[in-house]
């Protein structure tokens, strides 16, 4: 299967220099407690905790810092160009260790437990099964694999596969139909834009109710 050798070669980098051409430095972390003030242009569309309570703009609380600083340099570089907005806060940041330490901060807080709109509870268990198992029928790898369990990431090592669980649904089916209609590209190995291609608009909406829920 396609995203099966994808996800292989995913890992087999992600212990060499997945990151160095981002501008990475090993071993260097972000500092929550200068992240928290550096935050503060963030509060106005994600929340002052990460917490936004617009779906248009996706929870940050929790999120690995790593890919939170990924997505900040591929909107400075082009290389993500699905949100203007985005794309023009971004340009501020003018130190990856500023995106680190932002980074730091939002990983650092705890995502909201409930909804901000309520889900389909129907929807709910049809995506529940497609995110454990996948379609074999379509060729749509299960997310858990890449995203752990309920959701909530692999491990913060593994960054490159994002923390979703809990996310606004709005915001992933924005983010599916994106890749899946080319708006967004910069995903690794183009493993979400293989699965998104496959995905029928209720899997999508049925994946995101099940992912909101959590």
């Amino acid at each position: 299967m396609k995203t099966k050798k994808a996800l292989i070669t995913v890992f087999a980098v992600l212990g060499s220099t997945v990151w160095a051409a981002n501008g990475f430095a090993a071993g260097t972390k972000g500092d929550p407690a200068a992240g928290k003030d550096k935050a503060a242009l963030c509060a106005g569309c994600h929340g002052d905790d990460g917490n936004s309570m617009v779906a248009e703009f996706p929870r940050l609380a929790s999120q690995y810092e790593q890919y939170i600083v990924k997505q900040v340099l591929d909107f400075q570089k082009g290389h993500r160009a699905n949100n203007d907005t985005m794309a023009g806060m971004a340009a501020t940041i003018a130190d990856v260790q500023d995106a680190k330490d932002i980074g730091a901060y939002f990983q650092g807080q705890k995502m909201a437990k409930e909804p901000i709109a309520p889900v389909d509870k129907k929807l709910v268990d049809q995506g529940k099964k497609i995110f454990q198992e996948g379609n074999p029928k379509t060729g749509v790898y299960g997310c858990v694999n890449c995203h752990g369990q309920n959701g909530k990431g692999k491990s913060p090592d593994v960054s490159v596969f994002p923390v979703i669980g809990g996310q606004h649904k709005d915001y992933i089916v924005k983010q599916l139909k994106d890749f899946k209609e080319g708006r967004r590209s910069n995903d690794p190995a183009n493993m979400m834009t293989d699965i998104a291609k496959k995905l029928s608009d209720q899997e999508v909406e049925a994946v995101a109710n099940y992912l909101s829920s959590l």
